[in-house]
């Protein structure tokens, strides 16, 4: 089992930035590649980025350039650094980890609950 928990979400400006943290317990945190995902009200969840095991990221063509994933295997932890945010990205961000890579949110069988990111105009 593996506990996750989301922080870091909050209102801000279109174009300011936002650092998500998620921090992870149960398991060995090294064997796990986390991946973040967003909803929107009324619209389907959607993948944002994903890291490997080996720290390979991966990213959604709407967020290449302006957000990064990170992860610190000594914290336990999992980073989402978001700049020149917009509107669009307003979203709940849940934080997710599995034993591989996956690009769709049915790849992952441990979620967090979620932080609400509200950008803007």
């Amino acid at each position: 089992q593996v506990q996750l928990v989301e922080s870091g979400g909050g209102l801000v400006q279109a174009g300011g930035s936002l650092r998500l943290s998620c921090a992870a317990s149960g398991r060995t945190f090294s064997n796990y590649a986390m991946g973040w995902f967003r909803q929107a009200p009324g619209k389907e969840r959607e993948f944002v980025t994903a890291i490997s095991r080996s720290g390979t990221p991966y990213y959604a063509d709407s967020v290449k350039g302006r957000f990064t994933i990170s992860r610190d295997n000594v914290k336990n932890t999992v980073y989402l650094q978001m700049n020149s945010l917009k509107p669009e990205d307003t979203a709940v961000y849940y934080c997710a980890a599995d034993k591989s890579t996956a690009l769709g949110p049915g790849g992952y069988g441990y979620w967090g609950q979620g932080t609400q990111v509200t950008v803007s105009s």
